[in-house]
């Protein structure tokens, strides 16, 4: 058994919070499927924006540059900038899901298109690396890799259960970016769940249980450290900051945090884990929005849990599933750690 000193394990989030005495009701984006229409979070590009999006194109191809030294600093796009404005508002006190409906991918390079997508991004908030090396842009695709430790979902075709992206990071992405390369043959559908409702419901009836998502828990750290960095971070799931509901949602990475530690996870956790997996399993809390070509997809990733089905990809392996995702923060330094 490790004695999980600091060696073992990181501990994150050292003060964690209170459980409120009343539920959330409708503040923080506390709704539930019946109440959304997926259709309502597309923002559809005006012919302004289009024209901005070729202009943006043009100044790309003819001045190269690092992709990742773009910014939407370096081009006139009022209307793309009043698109993204309205999106990282409905991020930040809607929904928290947008779909920007989309790059003309038939007469856009890809390269152009990488460009183009990192630099709106940008007025979402500050790309940071996704990876502990430095990783800004990242490939969603089947890699044919086995999921296991040190093996990213994103790199399987495998179904994805509702989580947060970098639930076990120091500082966790504030949003999350994807842009459609290709969608896959079959499958890939995304769903999308407040857990806001979701813990509201298990304060209404299990508190228990939900106190002890408040406390902290073992999480696999799947390898995104130096080598002789602690291999688990101890978090809670739930805390407040600034008046504000966070979470970090990934229970597999919790059990799994508990193998490589060699520990047994308590069975009060097992439980509250189990609860909070069936509910966000429960169609009452999500709804779907598939990804199409094209389409920029951008989530509140501190409180929106994400879901992507098993898929099949296309024989063709120039045509097979691939999404480029991008993370962002509002503050904090642009490297993985923050």
């Amino acid at each position: 058994m490790y004695d999980l000193s600091a060696s073992v394990c990181l501990r994150l989030d050292e003060q964690p919070t209170a459980v409120p005495a009343s539920t959330l009701g409708s503040r923080l984006r506390c709704w539930r499927s019946e109440q959304v229409d997926p259709a309502r979070c597309i923002i559809e590009f005006d012919g302004q924006a289009r024209a901005e999006l070729a202009a943006m194109g043009e100044a790309i191809r003819n001045a190269p540059l690092p992709i990742t030294l773009r910014s939407a600093d370096h081009f006139d796009i009022p209307k793309l900038r009043q698109i993204l404005t309205e999106a990282k508002r409905a991020l930040v006190r809607g929904i928290g899901v947008v779909v920007l409906d989309r790059l003309p991918m038939d007469t856009m390079d890809h390269a152009t298109a990488l460009a183009v997508f990192w630099s709106l991004g940008s007025l979402i908030g500050a790309n940071v690396a996704q990876k502990w090396d430095g990783t800004m842009l990242y490939d969603v695709a089947d890699q044919g890799l086995q999921y296991g430790y040190g093996v990213r979902g994103s790199h399987t075709s495998v179904e994805l259960v509702f989580h947060t992206d970098n639930a076990f990071g120091i500082t966790p992405p504030w949003y999350v970016g994807l842009l459609c390369i290709h969608p896959a043959a079959e499958g890939g559908v995304s769903r999308f769940c407040s857990l806001v409702a979701v813990h509201d419901r298990m304060l209404e009836t299990q508190p228990r249980l939900l106190a002890r998502l408040y406390r902290p828990m073992l999480w696999d750290r799947q390898a995104e450290h130096a080598g002789d960095a602690p291999v688990v971070a101890a978090a809670p799931m739930f805390r407040w900051h600034d008046a504000r509901l966070t979470v970090r949602a990934n229970p597999s990475l919790v059990h799994k945090g508990y193998t490589v530690a060699e520990q047994t996870i308590d069975e009060e956790l097992h439980d509250a884990l189990a609860l909070f997996q069936a509910l966000t399993e429960d169609p009452e809390f999500w709804f779907e929005l598939p990804i199409a070509q094209g389409q920029m997809q951008f989530l509140n990733n501190i409180d929106i849990a994400h879901y992507r089905s098993a898929f099949r990809d296309r024989d063709d392996a120039e045509f097979k599933r691939h999404l480029v995702r991008t993370w962002h923060r509002d503050a904090g330094r642009p490297c993985y750690d923050g």
